[in-house]
């Protein structure tokens, strides 16, 4: 819905006035000192209120941009200036009106672009309007994909390059780990060595006294038997 032009005429209230001219003002200060510099510009803006109070705004220097004025209106209304003639005024109206028509005719395909004032197309026109959307709902998708391939190619390299960093670490854990085992078992082989020694020695005197034992018993029997025997032969011997 088109918005509602307000008609510009004097503010009654004094107060309002007032208001309105200050903010204003300072708007067309901001505005000023904005386009000289966005534009490399040189502005000069000198306001009066309604009560004769001065209020001015100058990008560089008043006085200079006052006197470069002054020369400048002095060249254009000396002897040397010739006015515009009609032809170059019809020329440049011309122009005006073929900008006002360009400006006009792409604000309309643009509101159609976006669904708008499509009463007064044929099917053609719509059918033509229709293909320029899907082309341009191509190209969108497109672009929408490529960026999206290209976050994923983002997120896998920096998956690989964390993963790579931890099979790093896993592997320099794992060789810390290998070496602490192998020093384990080197300090542990001489104990064991020990331990084998010791056993055999106390299986070797085991076996020795057994064999003392063994040795010693078979000695007093065959004592016993001899003492038997002779005992048994005096008696014998008494006998006859």
């Amino acid at each position: 819905m088109a918005r509602e032009k307000l008609k510009l005429r004097r503010i009654d209230n004094t107060a309002a006035r007032q208001v309105t001219f200050s903010k204003r003002r300072k708007g067309l200060f901001k505005k000023a000192e904005e386009l000289s510099i966005l534009c490399d510009a040189e502005v000069a803006l000198i306001v009066f209120s309604s009560t004769g109070k001065l209020f001015q705004f100058s990008s560089s220097s008043m006085k200079e941009t006052l006197d470069k004025y002054s020369g400048h209106s002095k060249d254009h209304d000396g002897p040397d200036h010739k006015p515009a003639t009609p032809l170059d005024l019809n020329i440049e109206q011309t122009n005006c009106e073929e900008l006002s028509k360009k400006v006009a005719s792409a604000s309309l395909q643009l509101k159609q672009m976006r669904g708008e004032e499509l009463d007064k197309l044929s099917v053609v026109e719509l059918q033509q309007l229709e293909n320029k959307l899907e082309e341009g709902l191509s190209r969108v998708l497109n672009r929408k994909g490529q960026l999206m391939m290209e976050q994923i190619d983002g997120l896998r390299q920096k998956l690989f390059l964390k993963f790579l960093t931890q099979g790093m670490a896993l592997e320099d854990e794992n060789r810390r780990l290998r070496q602490q085992v192998v020093q384990i078992s080197m300090a542990g082989r001489p104990a064991s060595n020990d331990t084998e020694n010791t056993q055999i020695e106390e299986g070797q005197s085991s076996e020795s006294v057994m064999t003392a034992l063994h040795s010693g018993s078979s000695q007093d029997y065959n004592e016993d038997s001899s003492d038997t025997s002779l005992r048994l032969g005096l008696s014998c011997a008494g006998w006859k």
